[in-house]
């Protein structure tokens, strides 16, 4: 492999919406260096940091419409019944939730956990609480999308966290979406909550690291067979 073939395949690209963050740091790093070099060098390894936080890899998907895919990188906080937040529209009945905290390290791209259409995209102001608490799904500020699928309808979730402010979602009410399409982002460290349909089975436990785009995380099945896959 030549050296050039290494290199793309070591390199992860940087989503378009962070090179304005990269930037402005990359600006502040040569211009507090005219003061003191030390800050220049304290300067890029942040502006290296932020481009490192806005990377965007590939991933490859699972292709099965049985499956449920996590939504985000990080790591698997909660499993079990929650009342859905009242703005999706989903009932005040529990259904099994599943949630998934970023931390400032975490690829923060968010993906369609499964294919359907859009039905219903609800944003609400809030608090921004540490993501990792479980009172942050009912407090802190939020963004949910209902997606309407072969086995009923799933709610998926972007919560804000402690340092995040602004959770940007590119899809609209009445697109379809693929299991691990890009749908959005939360800057700075924050959580998913996926609320299943009935019938789906967690496959996921407590304190798992979740890929987005690839990692299972409840099945319709018991006895699922290895899926297809594809890159996206």
């Amino acid at each position: 492999m030549s050296l050039a073939d290494t290199i793309r395949k070591t390199m992860v690209p940087v989503h378009r919406e962070g090179w304005p963050f990269v930037a402005a740091f990359a600006a502040a790093a040569i211009v507090l260096g005219w003061f003191w070099d030390p800050l220049f060098w304290i300067g890029l390894a942040l502006t290296a940091w932020c481009a490192y936080f806005f990377r965007d890899p590939q991933r490859v998907t699972p292709v099965d419409d049985d499956l449920v895919i996590s939504p985000a990188d990080g790591k698997v906080s909660a499993i079990g019944p929650a009342v859905p937040p009242a703005e999706l529209g989903l009932g005040d009945a529990p259904v099994t939730r599943i949630s998934i905290f970023m931390d400032v390290f975490s690829v923060h791209i968010n993906r369609a956990p499964v294919s359907g259409k859009v039905t219903n995209i609800a944003y609400r102001p809030g608090k921004f609480l540490n993501a990792d608490l479980d009172k942050a799904s009912v407090e802190n500020e939020r963004n949910g999308l209902l997606i309407e699928t072969s086995h009923g309808t799933l709610g998926v979730v972007q919560v804000a966290g402690l340092v995040a402010r602004r959770i940007l979602c590119w899809v609209k009410e009445g697109e379809d979406v693929s299991a691990g399409e890009r749908f959005g982002m939360i800057r700075f460290g924050s959580r998913l909550d996926v609320y299943l349909p009935d019938g789906a089975v967690p496959r996921v436990y407590l304190g798992q690291i979740a890929i987005a785009g690839e990692t299972p995380i409840a099945d319709y099945r018991s006895d699922a067979a290895v899926p297809l896959s594809r890159t996206s």
